[in-house]
């Protein structure tokens, strides 16, 4: 039966003022043959609950709403099986636009036209189902505090939770404090630990399981039924011995932190009495008091040498965020065990974020505790036993030595994850098979590719993904997470990095940490239970189809997929996980053969809907370009160039894409052969000061660009016509500026040679 299409145009907002609505409803009912068409005086509040009650009464199957922008309306707003498309007609051509001109109208005709073909190759959405139920429980990975809070609080929320730690004990680096700094105001008494009580009350929530001695030695599956096999570590069973297998729905990966080994860093490694601040801390723990390594000796001072390893090109270049107030905290220690105890402090910055600066005072009060801003260039043995640090003062230029029974080197925090150096390795080859210069050196990298794929020893999760078995690295070892928009999310869906896995972080910090990565976690589950994408693509109920029987193993899809969605068979044909995927749409990008598609998002429909509108003679002097904009940042930006009334080219018509990464050659090729005199790709940003929400899409797009020009090239076309951006939504203002620009290229070149053909 044939599907039944309404659409309504807004009147309000001054579009009936700027524009020929009469006009806009031809183009509806006599150009396409909709069989209905009214004007509605607003489409928020009373007049949206006017366009639903007569989606309602003339039974549409889909609609059209021109009006403001698709971002102003409620999510759940309109009703299951109708498919709805909105355009901003306010936004994107009343207010930065001149009313009622001819280019004006056309633009208004235009972006009706490509909404109609929209709706009408748009698919109702059915949510992807699986036969078996989806498991809601989740596995949290290390028992630390950051596990244990994650653990608590997701049973709190009324969830089974699995907890697993590889030691004989929970707590992790909380119950290895001999003191905590201190977390309530006033901010001037060190304070004990709590983790007794919480380990506590983790081993006797009864929607907990905790495992002690064991691993993850393999995750298979997909959110909502991920396989988990765990092994002992060998406390109690043999090392290696299956503990338990189970089934689970989202995990928190919570696998902590370890001490770096500032190796040739101030005489560490060669002086029994240049120790680490976690060494300090074992000390305290044991004995209570604080000796010497060397011979057992009480100490009576200290100098306590900040960046002892860390902020160092050499050996790890980042700040680790606790270490100030470790010494701060260890400085106590001495003195408040002896009473002529001296504590020196050498510091290049002192980083005492938020309350703890009431902390800082504190120490700065006593009298038996120097701090100095000053670079530390020495620690020797004496004839006497002690040590001596030489120093220059950073403010007057002196040079100052002290004599001390011990150094402690703030050591700072290196994430217990798998490999980084191996993943960074493992993403290079990657990037090499993309763009390799010949065929010899991709062939080369995707050897390496295979022997980095598993970077044997230093698995954590041990995940049966083709991209690896654990979550991507950043530069300095860190799995990765989108540090603007969604922290805790990685590179793997239902997969949550956090606490200091995920960056150094103090105690409360980790403890915050656990409680939103165990929301994220609870929010996977239910959303896949619903057949919802999660983050960025919230609710998302679509999911990406493939007509294999067109796939000629490529491996493109499987390599460039952000999110691991799609392992592969011994001839490198794609097996889908579609719990896995986040709905980018990057794998239809990538495919040389169109065999992905989504119901609402495709090569068609767009296609479709660039080849929707006419394409003025070349003899009118009324040049089209097609501008296909990331939905995340560029095209909300568009909205927000309306909203501030900036004037945009009326010659451009523009496409929103789920993401750069998602663009196909194909529609570039099919604009070129429309007529467009030229097509404009923006993106999100990316690189060390920004992200795309699907990680790396714009960095893709730029990537295909050969691809593009190859393209080009065949059609006797200038490279020049295509142009690709980056721009974030707070870039707005440069939005009419860019088109503005392109335009001028575009009267350089000319009009496109195709027009009318």
């Amino acid at each position: 039966m044939e599907e039944k299409i309404g659409v309504f145009i807004c009147t309000g907002y001054g579009i009936a003022e700027a524009l020929d609505i009469d006009a806009l409803c031809k183009v509806a009912t006599e150009e396409f043959k909709v069989p209905f068409c009214k004007t509605v005086d607003s489409c928020e509040g009373q007049g949206l609950q006017s366009i639903l009650e007569e989606i309602n009464i003339n039974h549409l199957d889909k609609a059209v709403i021109a009006g403001i922008s698709a971002r102003r309306y409620p999510d759940a707003a309109f009703p299951a099986g109708v498919v709805v498309e909105k355009f901003a007609l306010r936004e994107h051509v009343v207010w930065c636009q001149p009313p009622n001109t001819e280019d004006t109208q056309m633009l208004a005709e235009d972006y009706l036209r490509m909404y109609i073909t929209k709706v009408q190759k748009v698919q109702v959405l059915r949510p992807f189902q699986i036969e078996e139920p989806i498991d809601k429980s989740i596995l949290v990975v290390g028992g630390g505090i950051t596990g244990i809070t994650a653990a608590l609080e997701s049973a709190r929320a009324g969830y089974s939770v699995r907890l697993v730690e590889k030691s004989d004990n929970l707590g992790g680096w909380l119950a290895r404090q001999f003191k905590l700094t201190p977390t309530k105001p006033p901010y001037r008494e060190l304070e004990d630990s709590d983790a007794a009580e919480l380990i506590a009350e983790v081993e006797g929530n009864p929607k907990i399981h905790v495992y002690k001695s064991a691993v993850t030695s393999g995750i298979q599956g997909a959110p909502g039924f991920f396989d988990v096999t765990l092994t002992s570590t060998g406390n109690g069973k043999p090392e290696g011995d299956i503990v338990d297998q189970f089934r689970v729905g989202s995990i928190v990966q919570a696998t902590g932190w370890r001490a770096t080994e500032p190796r040739d860093t101030l005489s560490w490694g060669r002086l029994d009495d240049v120790i680490r601040n976690v060494d300090l801390e074992e000390t305290m723990r044991e004995h209570g008091r604080i000796i010497r390594p060397s011979d057992g000796k009480e100490v009576k001072s200290i100098a306590f040498i900040q960046c002892g390893g860390s902020r160092d090109k050499t050996h790890h270049s980042y700040c680790s965020s606790i270490c100030c107030l470790t010494s701060l905290k260890q400085s106590l220690y001495l003195r408040e065990s002896i009473e002529d105890a001296k504590a020196y402090i050498f510091y290049e910055f002192m980083r005492t974020p938020g309350q703890y600066e009431d902390f800082y005072r504190r120490v700065q009060e006593d009298p038996g505790i120097f701090l100095t801003r000053s670079e530390v260039t020495g620690v020797v043995r004496d004839t006497d036993g002690s040590l001596v640090v030489s120093a220059t003062d950073t403010m007057p230029g002196r040079q100052i030595e002290v004599k001390v029974d011990m150094v402690v080197l703030a050591a700072g925090m290196a994430p217990n994850s798998a490999d980084g150096e191996a993943i960074r390795a493992l993403e290079d080859a990657r990037i090499t098979v993309e763009k390799g210069e010949s065929e010899a050196q991709k062939k080369a990298a995707a050897e390496k590719i295979e022997q980095l794929s598993h970077h044997k020893g230093t698995e954590i999760l041990h995940l049966n993904y083709r991209q690896g078995p654990d979550l991507p690295a950043l530069e300095y070892g860190f799995p990765d997470s989108h540090f603007i928009c969604f922290p805790y999310e990685s590179r793997r869906t239902g997969i949550y990095p956090a606490g200091c896995v995920r960056q150094p972080m103090d105690g409360i910090g980790s403890r915050e940490d656990a409680a939103g990565a165990a929301l994220k976690a609870i929010q996977c589950v239910e959303m896949t239970s619903r057949g919802e994408a999660v983050h960025p693509r919230s609710g998302d109920k679509s999911y990406p189809e493939f007509f294999l029987q067109r796939c000629t193993q490529c491996k493109r899809c499987t390599e460039e997929c952000p999110f691991g969605v799609l392992n592969e068979d011994t001839k490198g044909t794609p097996l889908p996980n579609p719990t896995r995927c986040r709905r980018c749409g990057i794998c239809l990008g990538s495919c040389p053969e169109r065999i992905v598609s989504f119901k609402d998002y495709s090569i068609d429909i767009i296609a479709s809907m660039i080849k929707s509108i006419p394409i003025p003679d070349e003899f009118d002097e009324k040049p089209r370009i097609l501008a296909l904009l990331c939905e995340n940042d560029a095209f909300p930006a568009l909205d927000v160039v309306g909203q501030h009334r900036l004037n945009i080219s009326p010659f451009v018509r523009v496409i929103p894409v789920r993401c750069l990464g998602s663009v196909n050659v194909v529609w570039i090729s099919e604009a070129v052969s429309a007529g467009y005199d030229g097509v404009i790709l923006i993106g999100c940003k990316y690189g060390d000061d920004y992200q795309c929400h699907f990680i790396k899409g714009s960095e893709l797009a730029d990537t295909r660009g050969e691809n593009v020009r190859d393209k080009l090239q065949k059609m006797a076309l200038e490279n020049e016509r295509v142009e690709l951006h980056q721009l974030e939504i707070a870039e707005y203002e440069r939005l009419p500026q860019i088109f503005d620009d392109f335009m001028k290229v575009i009267d350089q070149y000319g009009m496109n040679p195709f027009k009318g053909m």
